[in-house]
């Protein structure tokens, strides 16, 4: 089964972070949310894999290259106009082959993908939509489904009191290339814009709708493993101190205090984990840093500098006699 990572999206809510990168290229834990998702992929045997891009595309490039640093062949499609959440997929249909997987490039998640292939396999519908349990509705898309998990249909961010699901869906999908015979046809969008290209499509507004018009069957795939989209920086900073906190099964990049530690390389402050540190950060005497906290590579902390809870991000620069309590700092570029 091949596999196409999403990462195309301009990433407004997490401005001004993307003014200066695509959203794929944020770091969660000294590594692009990307990053993660690749080696989610390389994990569970995924080794054909394309991305669509539009937002700064070099710099994801140039991060990942043809993707054999990851046991994967890795290759791209360009979208100079974006295209929606499906019709940059199409754009790949010859690549995508028979069966193929759909995941976000700007979400964290350990989801296990072997599972949600093999219960894609197990049922003849044309797709299985992998849903998450949550409390609060109102922040997302859920699905209503049968007692044997058919989605019937959907309601979009419903009040907890209107909803008739509490399935998240998580923009995480496999499909059966039968799939493309429910798109509309090019220019017939229903959440196209007048400025949108003629290929634009969205699986919501246009494919799904679609399916449950025809009966056609597909299915929803329940999950109890860590997922979130990192829509806006709180969710951000979440996703970041789970990863610290070990509540998802991701690789850190840097060192990890998870205790106190004063006085010792490569710092001359005090640190009070658990603190991420990356490669080249420079942290200058009678520095206190105060976990959760992910400092990035090349950070430079200041003397006398007071952090708490704070994500720094790679060459931010704290001036010495700073206090920052909960901020993500960043860098003037």
């Amino acid at each position: 089964m091949r596999a196409m990572v999403l990462a195309a999206g301009l990433g407004t809510r997490l401005r001004p972070i993307t003014y200066t990168m695509p959203k794929p290229m944020v770091p969660v834990a000294n590594r692009p949310v990307m990053e993660h998702i690749l080696l989610l992929l390389k994990r569970h045997g995924f080794a054909e894999v394309v991305a669509n891009l539009h937002w700064f595309p070099e710099l994801i490039e140039e991060r990942f290259g043809d993707g054999s640093d990851y046991a994967m062949e890795l290759t791209y499609s360009h979208e100079e106009q974006l295209l929606g959440t499906s019709g940059g997929v199409r754009k790949v249909r010859d690549f995508l082959g028979d069966s193929f997987l759909i995941i976000s490039g700007d979400a964290l998640t350990d989801i296990d993908l072997s599972a949600m292939r093999a219960a894609h396999e197990a049922h003849d519908g044309v797709a299985t939509l992998a849903t998450k349990r949550v409390d609060d509705t109102s922040q997302f898309g859920v699905a209503i489904t049968g007692s044997d998990g058919r989605i019937q249909g959907f309601q979009e961010k419903p009040d907890p009191s209107e909803a008739l699901s509490d399935l998240a869906n998580c923009g995480i999908y496999m499909f059966r290339k039968e799939i493309f015979d429910f798109f509309p046809p090019p220019g017939t969008s229903r959440a196209a814009g007048p400025d949108d290209p003629e290929g634009f499509a969205d699986w919501a507004m246009d494919v799904f709708p679609r399916l449950l018009e025809a009966d056609v069957p597909f299915y929803s795939h329940e999950i109890e493993a860590y997922w979130n989209d990192i829509g806006d920086l709180d969710e951000l900073r979440a996703s970041s101190v789970d990863a610290l906190a070990g509540a998802v099964e991701v690789e850190l990049d840097g060192e990890l205090v998870d205790g106190y530690l004063s006085g010792s390389a490569p710092t001359e402050g005090e640190l009070k984990g658990p603190v991420l540190l990356g490669a080249g950060c420079t942290i200058a005497d009678d520095v206190r840093i105060d976990g959760p906290a992910v400092i990035g590579d090349g950070v430079t902390i200041g003397a006398g500098s007071r952090l708490k809870e704070v994500i720094a991000l790679p060459g931010a620069e704290v001036p010495a006699g700073a206090v920052v309590i909960g901020a993500i700092c960043g860098w003037a570029g």
